[in-house]
């Protein structure tokens, strides 16, 4: 089993369920990933991961709507939907919650915007433990990780083969290299001196 940060172990939910974090707006339209920059600098800190690939994929994972309320309707509508501002699947949630000895469950992703940031960002950091080293040139070793985000840890593994993704991976790469920009210029905002290059 990987070792268990204290961090991890301690990042919870909220006691009361958001803590400092607002949860996203009613109003789709009103969401703006930058809103969480605080929570992706402190959870890709935590987690040893780069800010930048946190919050381009939280870019790419803002196209539904994120507030609690429209997230109980789409699981009702939806069973399998994924929940928080990362848009986390139950099965991924509960790899990482006994990896990493996290408190909570699966719903508070939807309600701790904080959490579900810490959450992803730890399913970052081991995706990127499992990507090999040497990979294909034609991506970047964030845009794997992004792609294992998606599309799970064996197709990443593939892809860095030089396997072909298929037309919803094309799709969620396209759209992560065209939020890259935006997501470092947010993260340059906060005065983040850390990398703002391509991983």
């Amino acid at each position: 089993m990987a070792e268990r940060s204290t961090a991890a172990r301690e990042r919870g939910p909220s006691p009361a369920g958001r803590g400092d974090v607002r949860v996203p707006p009613l109003r789709p339209g009103r969401y703006d990933p930058a809103d969480y920059a605080d929570s992706v600098l402190r959870g890709a800190a935590e987690a040893g991961v780069s800010p930048l690939l946190v919050m381009t994929v939280l870019h790419v994972e803002a196209y539904k709507p994120h507030h609690p309320l429209l997230e109980r309707l789409w699981q009702w509508w939806k069973p399998g939907a994924s929940f928080g501002v990362a848009n986390m699947h139950r099965a991924t949630f509960e790899r990482v919650r006994r990896t990493h000895g996290l408190p909570g469950r699966w719903q508070d992703l939807r309600d701790d915007p904080d959490f579900a940031i810490h959450a992803a960002a730890l399913h970052l950091r081991d995706l990127d433990r499992r990507l090999p080293e040497r990979h294909v040139r034609r991506y970047s070793r964030d845009e794997l990780l992004a792609l294992g985000y998606n599309t799970g840890e064996r197709n990443m593994r593939a892809f860095a083969r030089g396997v072909p993704p298929g037309p919803m991976a094309r799709s969620y790469l396209r759209r992560f290299r065209a939020h890259r920009n935006r997501a470092a210029e947010v993260l340059a905002d906060r005065g983040d001196p850390r990398e703002t290059g391509d991983g």
